[in-house]
Parts: C-alpha cells; structure tokens; sequence
C-alpha cells in the first residue's frame, strides 16, 4: 500500500502544473493568470486601434506638410512601434525575472505570449538582450521618427531606415534562434499559440521593416541622385 501511495505522489508530482513548453519545464514561482487570455487580448489591440486612430489624426493636423496615406500609415506604424517597445518590451527587460508569478496586466501579457513561446518566462539569454536593445534603442527612435516625420526633419530617412533594419535583424534571428532549438518552446501548429502569438504576430516584424528599408533605399538614393546631378551641373557651369 505504501509503495502504491508512493508512486502515485511520485507520478502526480511529475505533472507540470503550467501550459508551457517543453512539458518538464520547472516553474517553481509559476502563477496563473487569473485575466481570461480573451480579455488580455482584446485590451492588447484595443490600445493598438486607439494609437492608430491617434497617429493617423495627428499625421493630418500636426505635419507641416500633407502627407500621403502610404506616410501617414507608416507614422500609426512606428507610433505603436514606440508603444510596444517602450512599455510592452520594456516591461519584459524591467521585470522578466518576476513576470512568472506576477499578475500585473503586462506581466499576464507576457504569461499568456509565452504560451507560444517559453522563452518568454525562462529568463533566456537572447530573449532579454534581444528585447532591452528593442526597448532601449528601437523604442526611442520611433518615437523620433515620428517627431521627423511630422516636422520634415531631414534625417527622416535615416531613423526609418536604421530602425527597420534593426527590427528585421533582431526579428530573424528571433526565428532563426527558435527553428535551431527545434520549437520546443512553443506547440509546433497550434492555430493560436503558434500561428497566431509565435508565428503572424512575429512576422509582421519582417514584412513592415522591410517594406519600410526598401522605401528609406529609394527615397535616399533617390535624394543622392538629385545631389550629384545638381553637383555634375554646377562643375559643368565651371568648365
């Protein structure tokens, strides 16, 4: 009888008491979310919705010069590129160690995220150095290139252009980093926690970045261009 009581403690004590991956992860300081993740969620991109209404008003009234729908887009971009690094990011590099039993809104953000991605509450390395550059640098500078762009600073181009290529960077390796591991992080095709939190919400951080280098590309060679035509001319006059 006791040996049977035995294993059964032995085989119960085995069970993770937590929802992430891999399975034998041990979370000792682990508190549940006590917010639905639906509730977490809708709050995320409710704040999202609020920004982009925000920035794209304030493209309109604040620029001091018109600005079309592709430039006043890409201001609502880095105006929630500077919240998410700011504050959801910044959160992570402040607090990563205390978010597995914190119940915070942005630490049951951060719970519910790592669903789909561990790393998230394991304190991992390049996780944390990964996301305090992202806070540090790529925060602040969007927010610039919003001030740039609204008052036709002529470093626009430049921000816009180092902050995409730092965000594509880190975000590849962030892929990169997770496909060599295996994905034992998250639950390879779960419709939510992979393709939505892991997968979609990652590669927006691709896609836009690089739009956005190929645009700084062109309006930078574009203004190079003019420079040496206008140079080419003047040596001319000389001659």
């Amino acid at each position: 009888m006791q040996s049977s009581a035995h294993r059964d403690m032995a085989s119960t004590s085995t069970v993770p008491s937590h929802p992430y991956r891999p399975r034998d992860l041990r979370l000792d300081h682990f508190v549940p979310n006590d917010l639905p993740a639906w509730y977490i969620v809708t709050a995320l991109f409710s704040v999202f919705g609020v920004l982009a209404v925000t920035m794209w008003l304030l493209s309109s009234r604040a620029s001091v010069v018109p600005l079309g729908t592709w430039r006043r887009l890409s201001l609502c971009w880095f105006g929630m590129c500077a919240f998410i690094h700011l504050v959801i990011e910044g959160w992570f590099a402040v607090y990563h160690e205390a978010i597995l039993g914190d119940q915070a809104l942005l630490s049951q953000l951060w719970k519910e995220y790592a669903k789909g991605d561990s790393r998230y509450i394991i304190s991992d390395n390049f996780t944390i150095c990964m996301e305090s550059i992202t806070a540090c640098l790529w925060g602040p500078l969007s927010l610039w290139a919003v001030i740039a762009f609204l008052r036709q600073q002529r470093i626009r181009y430049i921000l816009q252009l180092v902050i995409s290529l730092g965000q594509f960077y880190g975000d590849a390796l962030y892929f990169l980093t997770e496909y060599r591991d295996g994905f034992q992080h998250g639950e390879p095709g779960h419709p939510i926690y992979f393709w939505f939190y892991f997968f979609f919400m990652n590669a927006l951080w691709l896609v836009i970045p690089g739009i956005l280098i190929f645009d700084s590309m062109k309006q930078l060679s574009g203004a190079q261009s003019a420079l040496d035509t206008k140079m080419m001319k003047a040596k001319n006059k000389q001659n």
